[in-house]
């Protein structure tokens, strides 16, 4: 199970996250799978781009002919028509009109063929990054409640909104260009190597440096775009504390400090895209570079071969000077992809930096999952038994310990302690939020961990103090667990619970929009809103987790009345804070560092005078005295245990 962390070892996780050493190839790898469903649209696709490809290519050798056939003719180097070395001027010029419009077609052509493969690419990676943002989505919806503790929420955004934009990039422009590149560069060297064989060996000689070149400046670009994800992650992190506590950093006068901090990440996130952009722009200028000493060594070695007349070494045929244009277009062809490679390596690092964090998450294990075998749960009676019940959120630092009880259908339970004795941790055992770590819960007689948790949690209903309410209607809201219930339910419940009153004074009643996380609304109506939502869910097993204490007393009273017609003929367990819970309660239950310490009702534990009879005595006792004065209903109840 896992616990609470901070921001500090949230940080110390991403760090690690970029120290390991990270397989490139088992990142392409995931990324082919999630091709795969779409691979009559990749072989479409590529062969449209073998097409064009080809379109690429038969230019360089249609130029190479306008030289030895008509420009300055040789029957020895002119495939394209039989020719002489007295060919007419008229012949000439007709031949080069042919020539000229074979190219225009040729271009044509492949431009045509470069837009239609353009859109099929572009719609394949819109489909796969379709995908992985729903598989990121589910993955997130899947992990227990736990993992939320330790991870960052704006980190976990990150991933979904900052490192899928990176792969998007690449998807839209990058895929076309780097699949067409590779294309093109095999294609062409085949070619050279096909019409010379020395010449092409001495044209390519430069490309094992251009290789070496982009491993070393990729692997540091790659390594510095990994640091600048996982720094992005930290900017959104604090982002989105910042703007969720805005209202406690006005409070506290500390509005400098967070942007000092904010600062701080943001330098930090620069310095690593700085490094990483350093890398890839010494990139381009080296291969660059390269490029302009291959076609200095195509013009001067056929130069040479030409003016001496003698063929190069390992071949027979001497170069003509249309082979001398036809390696020149070859090279430049060759060069260009490359660079165009190296302009998108910085998406294409960052893509694959984004990849990694991508598949790391979609890789953590699911520590709270149904078990292959898991049944569903039967329509619970309410029988609850916790069995010798021990839980940790670290292991070696248990929470509960031993804890044994037995709750009938239909009791109350009020749960009582100090901060820390493990209350909470016992409610979230109920629907599995965690799993306990020795003995077992078990519900009707049935281990909870064998059955489905969909099963499990629609039955179970949950009001916790710090309620959230999504930006939508008020109906929508109150049937978020029921999405198909009617109206007319959603309104019975509103009334059950004493909601319909004020929903029917907003602006638009049932269809009014609610603000993010139900602001415009006070809190004991977000209260109130909340439980007609477990009310309408008709829960057999109900949970209620200190959801009176922020609201005023007449709010407390109406939302107690509202709590009596929920608690009808279920079970609850009720972190008790107020009095009046307690004293209602079939069962009271003191916690103290993770052990059941006293339980029975508020009158017998109060008649043995032990822990339970201390703590009432030094907290509630004067309280309970002026309980039966006439405005004593008008103080709120002090909390136990608070």
């Amino acid at each position: 199970m896992m616990g609470p962390g901070g921001l500090d070892g949230a940080r110390r996780l991403m760090s690690g996250e970029t120290s390991k050493p990270k397989n490139i190839a088992s990142t392409l790898k995931r990324f082919g799978a999630y091709f795969a469903p779409y691979w009559w649209a990749v072989l479409l696709a590529v062969g449209i781009m073998l097409a064009a490809t080809w379109t690429q290519i038969e230019a360089p050798r249609l130029i190479g002919q306008a030289v030895d056939c008509y420009v300055i003719p040789n029957p020895t180097g002119c495939w394209y028509a039989s020719i002489t070395t007295d060919i007419t001027t008229e012949a000439r010029m007709a031949g080069l009109g042919q020539l000229a419009l074979a190219l225009l077609g040729l271009f044509i052509v492949g431009a045509a063929l470069s837009s239609v493969q353009f859109f099929s690419l572009r719609w394949i990676g819109e489909n796969v990054l379709r995908t992985v943002r729903r598989d990121l989505f589910a993955k997130l919806m899947r992990l227990p409640t736990g993992y939320y503790a330790e991870n960052e929420t704006g980190n976990l955004m990150s991933r979904m909104t900052s490192d899928t934009d990176t792969l998007q990039q690449v998807f839209a422009f990058g895929l076309n260009l780097v699949l067409s590149s590779i294309i093109l560069l095999v294609w062409i060297s085949i070619e050279m190597v096909r019409a010379n064989v020395g010449y092409a060996l001495i044209s390519l000689i430069v490309v094992p440096i251009m290789l070496v070149a982009t491993f070393y400046f990729s692997g540091e670009a790659r390594r510095a775009f990994r640091r600048a994800r996982a720094e992005m992650g930290s900017v959104n992190a604090d982002l989105q504390e910042s703007i969720a506590g805005v209202r406690e950093a006005q409070a506290f006068n500390r509005e400098e400090e967070n942007i000092e901090q904010f600062e701080r990440t943001n330098a930090a996130n620069r310095d690593a895209n700085v490094r990483a952009a350093a890398f890839t722009s010494a990139l381009s200028p080296v291969l660059e570079a390269l490029g302009y000493v291959s076609l200095a060594i195509v013009v001067v070695v056929g130069g040479v071969s030409l003016l001496r007349n003698q063929p190069l070494p390992g071949t027979t045929e001497v170069v003509t000077l249309g082979l001398v244009f036809t390696f020149l277009q070859y090279s430049q062809r060759f060069n260009q992809p490359i660079q165009q490679i190296a302009t998108l390596w910085t998406n294409i690092q960052s893509a694959i930096a984004g990849g990694e964090r991508i598949f790391g998450l979609l890789d953590t294990p699911v520590a709270i999952a149904d078990k292959p075998d898991a049944r569903p749960m039967p329509e619970i009676q309410g029988h609850v038994v916790f069995d010798n019940v021990g839980a940790e959120y670290k292991p070696g630092e248990p929470v509960l310990k031993g804890v044994d009880f037995e709750a009938q259908p239909g009791e109350t339970i009020a749960i009582v302690g100090p901060t820390g004795a493990g209350k909470t941790t016992i409610i979230n055992l109920l629907p599995r939020f965690y799993d306990v770590t020795l003995g077992a819960v078990k519900i009707d007689g049935i281990d909870v961990r064998d059955v489905t948790m969909e099963s499990l949690r629609k039955q179970i209903g949950i009001v916790l103090q710090d309620t959230f309410l999504f930006s939508d209607t008020v109906m929508n809201n109150i049937r978020y667990g029921k999405p198909d219930a009617t109206d007319e339910e959603v309104i019975q419940a509103a009334k059950l619970v004493a909601a319909d009153e004020f929903i029917q004074r907003l602006e638009q009643g049932y269809q009014t929009v609610l603000g993010e996380r139900g602001a415009g609304l006070s809190q004991g109506q977000r209260q109130l809103i909340a439980i007609a939502r477990v009310a309408l869910n008709d829960p057999r097993i109900l949970i209620l987790d200190e959801a009176t204490s922020s609201v005023d007393t007449r709010t407390e009273r109406i939302i107690q009345r509202a709590f009596e017609q929920l608690l009808r003929g279920r079970t609850s367990f009720v972190i008790a804070h107020r009095l009046s819970t307690i004293r209602n309660a079939n069962q009271v239950m003191l916690l103290k560092d993770g052990i059941i310490v006293e339980k029975g009702t508020h009158t017998s534990l109060l008649a043995q005078r032990g822990a339970y009879y201390d703590l009432y005595m030094s907290q509630f006792r004067a309280q309970d005295t002026e309980g039966d004065a006439p405005n004593a209903s008008l103080q709120p109840a002090p909390a136990l245990g608070d």
